[in-house]
C-alpha cells in the first residue's frame, strides 16, 4: 500500500492538539481584524477575537491561495507520500479552485504521485468531524483511493444544524435581509440553519427565543441522526463565545439520546468561520440522514 497524508484547511476548526493526534495535517486561511492579517493557526485568543467583533471591529478573510498550497503539498510529494486533500465546502469558498491548480502543477512535478482534492461540502467542526471520520478509516488500512471513493460518498452523512443569537453578522454577510434582520431581532428570532447537499448555508426555520431553537436542533438530531434516539456515534459542536448555549443544546440531546451522556465534544468556531457567524453561534453537527435538499 502507497504511503498517503489526509490534509484540510484551518476551517475544520478542531483544535491543533486534536489534528496532531489523529496525524491530520492542514493549511491555514487568513482572516483581518480592522485591516490588519493573521494566520488562522489558532494563535490568536479566540476570546479577544470575539470581543473585538462585540466591540465593533470590522473582520475580513482570505483563502489559501495556489502558491500556499503549493507549499503545503510539496513536501510530502517530496517524501514520497500522496496526498488526500480536503476543501472548505464549495458553496461557502472557492478554495478548492486554488488547490486543483496546484495539484495540477506538482502532478507534472512529481509523476505517478497521487493529489486528490476532494470538496468537504462541509464547514466547521462539521468538516472536523468528516475529517476524523476519514482518519478513521484511513488507520483501519484503507488505501487513498478507497478512502477517497468512500468519502465522496459518505460527505453527505454528516449532518449540521446551527443557530444564532444575533443576526448582525449574517446580515452584513447577505445571509439575512437587513429588513429580516431588524424585525428578526426585535422580535427575539432565532433562525435554524443548515448546510444542504450543495453545501450552502439555508436557513430552515425561524424560532422565536433562544429556548426553542436550543429544543428545535437538539430535535433535529433525534429525527436525523443515524439509528435516532440509540445514536452512539460522533457529536461536535461548535461555538463562539456562546458556551452557556452550547452547554444548553448539550443538556437538550442527553435528554433526547441518553447515549450521547458525556460524548459530545465542543470546540472553538475557529477565526475564518467566525468572521461571518460571529459571537452568539453554536454548530451541530453528527453522522446521520444523507443530505438531498
Amino acid at each position: 500500500m502507497s504511503k498517503y497524508v489526509i490534509s484540510c484547511c484551518s476551517t475544520a476548526d478542531l483544535s491543533k492538539e486534536h489534528f496532531e493526534k489523529r496525524d491530520i495535517k492542514y493549511v491555514c486561511f487568513h482572516f483581518e481584524i480592522d485591516g490588519k492579517q493573521y494566520l488562522d493557526d489558532g494563535k490568536y485568543p479566540i476570546a479577544d477575537f470575539y470581543k473585538a467583533m462585540a466591540d465593533g471591529a470590522m473582520t475580513r478573510t482570505s483563502q489559501v491561495n495556489t502558491e500556499e498550497y503549493v507549499d503545503h503539498f510539496k513536501p510530502f510529494l517530496e517524501k514520497g507520500y500522496d496526498i488526500l486533500h480536503l476543501t472548505l465546502s464549495s458553496g461557502i469558498s472557492g478554495s478548492i479552485n486554488s488547490a486543483n491548480i496546484a495539484a495540477d502543477i506538482l502532478t507534472s512535478e512529481f509523476p505517478g504521485r497521487k493529489i486528490y482534492i476532494v470538496d468537504s461540502l462541509a464547514a466547521s467542526s462539521g468538516f472536523g468531524l468528516l475529517m476524523d471520520e476519514i482518519a478513521d478509516r484511513r488507520d483501519a488500512g484503507m488505501s487513498i483511493d478507497e478512502l477517497r471513493d468512500w468519502t465522496l460518498e459518505h460527505r453527505l452523512d454528516i449532518n449540521h444544524w446551527f443557530f444564532t443569537t444575533d443576526l448582525t453578522y449574517l446580515v452584513r454577510g447577505g445571509r439575512v435581509s437587513k429588513a429580516a434582520g431588524f424585525f428578526g431581532g426585535a422580535l427575539k428570532i432565532c433562525p435554524l440553519l443548515n448546510v444542504d447537499f450543495e453545501g450552502h448555508l439555508i436557513a430552515r426555520a425561524k424560532l422565536r427565543g433562544k429556548a426553542a431553537v436550543i429544543r428545535a436542533a437538539a430535535n433535529k438530531m433525534l429525527e436525523c441522526a443515524e439509528d435516532g434516539a440509540d445514536y452512539n456515534g460522533k457529536c461536535y459542536i461548535s461555538q463562539s463565545a456562546c458556551r452557556e448555549d452550547a452547554d444548553a443544546l448539550i443538556a437538550e440531546i442527553e435528554k433526547l439520546i441518553p447515549a450521547m451522556k458525556g460524548k459530545v465534544e465542543v470546540y472553538d468556531i475557529g477565526t475564518t468561520i467566525g468572521s461571518h457567524t460571529g459571537p452568539g453561534t453554536v454548530a451541530l453537527f453528527f453522522v446521520g440522514k444523507k443530505r438531498i435538499d
